[in-house]
This record gives C-alpha cells, sequence and structure tokens, in this order.
C-alpha cells in the first residue's frame, strides 16, 4: 500500500541546510496499522508529511496507493490526496460549521450530490459514536468528541490510508484510550490502512501491527510491536519500551526495595505470549530452596500477544539462587539482575 524508497528531506533556512529525514526505506502493508514513534526532532512528522504531498523529498521516491505522490503534481496529487486522509493533534475543525457541516465539508469539495452527503454523513456519525452531537459545534465538544468529528471528516471519501498525526497528544488517557479503540475497529471494519506517529510508547503498545522508531532524521529499527518489546536493539528504543514496562515509578519503588533486602538477588523477568501465563513462581518455589517475594509485575496487550514484566526478590543459598535463575532461564523467560547483595 505504502513504498517508501530512499527518501530524505533537506529544508533551506537562514542557518543553512537542514536534513529533515534520510535515507528511510519503510513498506507499509495494506490494511496495516503502522507506528513512526520518535521524539521532538527525529523527523517523523516530515515523513508523515511526505505521504500525502504536504511535503516532497528532495531525494527518494514515495508511493501511496499505487499513485507516486512524490512525483505529481496538481490535479492528479488533488485525487491522490482523496485517498490519502489526514488527522490532528488539534483537530483542526471549522469552529464555525456543525458536527454535520464539519463531517459534509469534504463531500462538497468532491461534488456529492446532497442526498448521498446526507446519507454518508450519517453513516459517519453512527461509525465514530457521535449520535446526537449532530448539531452541536466544536466548542460545545470534548476532546474526544472533536477528534471522533476530525477522524468522521477524514473517511467522508472512503480514503486507503488514513495518516494519524499525534491524534492522540492532547487528550487525557482515558479519552486517549477510546480514541484507540476506535482507530482499531475502523482498521477491522473498513481494511483501512492506518500510519500514525507518536512520541508515546503505549499508543504503539495499544493498537499497532509494526513499528518503525526514528531519531534524528533516519529509521534506527523496525518490527512488529511484540519483537521491538521482546528485544529492542537500538538504546532508543529500550527508552520507548521502557516507557511502558518500567515507568518512573517503578524505577522509584525498586530503587527503595533494594535497600529492603540485605541478602539475596533482585531480578526483573520478562514473558511474552504464551509464557504470560506460564506458572512460574510456584514452579521455582517447589523445585528450589529459595523464598521468592513479587515486588512489581505488569501486564501490557499487543495486537500479537502480551508482554509481561515481573520483578522479584530471589532469597537463599548462593548455589540455590543461581540455579532457580538458572531454570528461568530455561523457561524462555528473559532474566535481568538488578542487583547482587
Amino acid at each position: 500500500m505504502i513504498s517508501i524508497k530512499n527518501a530524505k528531506k533537506i529544508f533551506s533556512t537562514k542557518q543553512g541546510k537542514v536534513t529533515a529525514v534520510t535515507d528511510v526505506n519503510l513498506d507499509i502493508e495494506e490494511g496495516e496499522i503502522f507506528g513512526v514513534i520518535g521524539y521532538s526532532g527525529a523527523g517523523k512528522s516530515t515523513l508523515i508529511r511526505m505521504l500525502n504531498g504536504l511535503e516532497i523529498p528532495t531525494e527518494g521516491s514515495i508511493t501511496v496507493a499505487k499513485r507516486k505522490v512524490s512525483h505529481i503534481k496538481g490535479k492528479e496529487l488533488r485525487q491522490a490526496r482523496q485517498e490519502i486522509s489526514m488527522i490532528f493533534q488539534h483537530f483542526n475543525l471549522l469552529w464555525s460549521r456543525t458536527v454535520r457541516e464539519n463531517i459534509t465539508f469534504p463531500l462538497e469539495i468532491a461534488g456529492v450530490p446532497s442526498a448521498e452527503r446526507r446519507k454518508r454523513v450519517d453513516e459517519l456519525i453512527s461509525l465514530v459514536g457521535l449520535q446526537g452531537r449532530e448539531d452541536s459545534y466544536p466548542a460545545q465538544l470534548s476532546g474526544g468528541q472533536k477528534q471522533r468529528v476530525g477522524i468522521a471528516r477524514a473517511l467522508a471519501n472512503n480514503p486507503k490510508v488514513l495518516l494519524c498525526d499525534e491524534a492522540t497528544s492532547a487528550l487525557d488517557p482515558q479519552t486517549t484510550d477510546s480514541i484507540l479503540e476506535l482507530l482499531v475497529d475502523i482498521n477491522k471494519r473498513l481494511g483501512l490502512t492506518i500510519v500514525l506517529i507518536t512520541h508515546e510508547m503505549h499508543v504503539i503498545r495499544k493498537i499497532c501491527h509494526r513499528v518503525a522508531v526514528m531519531e534524528d532524521g533516519r529509521v534506527v529499527e523496525t518490527g512488529t510491536v511484540l519483537e521491538l518489546f521482546k528485544n529492542p536493539q537500538q538504546p532508543i528504543t529500550k527508552r520507548f519500551v521502557q516507557q511502558v514496562t518500567e515507568p518512573e515509578e517503578t524505577k522509584d519503588t525498586i530503587q527503595h526495595l533494594l535497600h529492603l533486602y540485605p541478602t539475596g538477588q533482585v531480578v526483573q523477568l520478562s514473558f511474552i505470549g504464551e509464557k504470560v501465563e506460564t506458572p512460574l513462581i510456584t514452579s521455582l518455589i517447589r523445585h528450589y530452596s529459595v523464598t521468592v517475594n513479587i515486588l512489581q509485575g505488569k501486564i501490557s496487550q499487543t495486537q500479537d500477544g502480551a508482554y509481561g514484566t515481573l520483578f522479584i526478590h530471589l532469597d537463599g543459598s548462593e548455589t540455590e539462587v543461581q540455579h532457580a535463575i538458572e531454570y528461568i532461564q530455561s523457561q524462555q523467560v528473559g532474566v535481568e539482575v538488578i542487583s547482587h547483595a
């Protein structure tokens, strides 16, 4: 559905040339939810704007839905953009128009007959869950409702690709989850290809099938979300994964607990997929002369399966503790010793 080949984007500024994106190669499949994650300045916004021709690559090519958007202009580019819709962080709604009128707007521009417009808008209002708010203005809506209007408007012309530019960054966590669930539902119902950019690993974890990690204008790592959770290669990827698996409060808690255990070892365990359901602690206690204290744990669901982390304290003789760790490793569970007493 989307092919990015050797994409590079250089901007000319008063201070000189700035390379925003360099040597990016990505292929995104039809019907996939693909995430691009990176911190501010990584180049992800420039990359997503190149997908609908808002930015033209300095070098390389970008093909979306069989159209080379990097090499077309005028009418052909406008036609291509009807198949590539976009939603934004700050909604970009028309504040003087109602919900219905906002959703109708792209259909008016496309010259869709009035009766057909009304039918399509009714379908979209139902799809995004805005029944009863058709005549409300944006100022009368919550942040989540505004984004639902933005999504409905983006879907008006039956696009093949939906681009999401930090679409949940302005929303609270609960509203973010409801919007992400809506995007997953739309993806499944319509088979829509979705590309989203974000700096939040929670967003990637929640809905994406695959992800590209960007740093300094380059894609430094790609893979399924579960693969990146299981075995992140780059330091930046590890930091993003830790947003979900080891939030700041976990680090503080573990540091506090380390002082409470003068003997033994504090160990972080990582579980992937079906291993999340393994009765590991029970087996440890039955087979080894160790005590096991569960300090903190968390299970995160991805589109491809579950990923779990568990912090435990193992105590006993040095030999038994080592045997217990070797047993855990034999069960294909990740083991990282946090502290040696």
